[in-house]
């Protein structure tokens, strides 16, 4: 099993560049970034967004953050743990999933999610009911931006013709998709248009992974499809790799790089012989 960080990247935290070579000097996999454009004040649900941690209003833009991880490290995977993708202009969101896996020389994994802020998604113009519906246009059209000199897409949310884009992913035929969620349906939208599984750590989900990887197959693949595990629990990471996980991403508050340095190291130590 794999081990990363999740973090948001803040002004008065460690510097994501600093952050992805300190990740990468200790061993560590990967490095993701999460994401919110903005934090509603007042929502009609009953969201207690105000009382959220500061990061999730203060946190810089995710590829922003990727990009200066991509050149300040040479081996570290990096990624989205997620991208709300419903809030994202799928056109502008291609090139920049792209331009970054230029720059880390294909190391881009794009974790994509539909969001959870209801009125966050409508001060971007979509509806909350067909959240899950613009999330797979918009994903679709991104791979279609990805694959082809000349790509069109027509759905009900997404819909353009003749569009050129450069640059095209390392990864062929793109960075791996990591669809989020945990319910009942996520099998089938991993299986529909994505590459991997990355749900967060809830109760049961130890049980819902054994399963994923007993019985989700991409069509025409005999192969069991990847999980990773957003936000784990350093004290059960055995139990996460024997229901198969893949990769567990450890959430961590923003910190300066002092404070930063010694949470990796301690955790380090405890994973001893787990990170070689």
């Amino acid at each position: 099993m794999k081990y990363g960080f999740i973090m948001f990247p803040t002004q008065d935290a460690i510097p994501p560049g600093a952050f992805g070579t300190l990740l990468e000097d200790r061993g560590f996999e990967s490095l993701f970034m999460p994401d919110h454009t903005h934090i509603p004040a007042v929502t009609p649900e009953r969201y207690d967004v105000l009382n959220l941690a500061p990061e999730f209003k203060n946190g810089m833009d995710a590829f922003v953050a990727l990009g200066a991880i991509a050149q300040a490290t040479t081996h570290l995977q990096i990624g989205t743990a997620v991208l709300l993708v419903p809030e994202r202009d799928p056109i502008i969101t291609a090139k920049e999933v792209a331009s970054v896996d230029v720059l880390s020389q294909g190391r881009m994994n794009f974790g994509v999610g539909p969001g959870w802020i209801y009125q966050e998604m409508r001060n971007h113009g979509v509806e909350p009911d067909d959240r899950f519906r613009v999330m797979r246009e918009r994903v679709e059209a991104m791979q279609q931006i990805w694959t082809r000199d000349v790509a069109s897409y027509h759905g009900k949310f997404v819909d353009f013709d003749h569009v050129t884009s450069w640059p095209k992913p390392v990864q062929r035929p793109h960075p791996p998709i990591l669809v989020a969620g945990n319910g009942p349906r996520v099998a089938e939208r991993v299986i529909a248009y994505g590459d991997e599984w990355i749900p967060m750590l809830r109760p049961g989900v130890l049980d819902h992974i054994a399963e994923f990887k007993k019985t989700a197959r991409k069509p025409g693949s005999d192969e069991p499809i990847p999980v990773t595990l957003f936000g784990g629990d350093l004290a059960d990471v055995d139990a996460y790799a024997a229901a198969g996980t893949d990769r567990v991403l450890f959430w961590v508050r923003p910190a300066d790089t002092r404070n930063m340095t010694k949470l990796v190291d301690e955790i380090a130590l405890r994973l001893g012989d787990r990170l070689r």
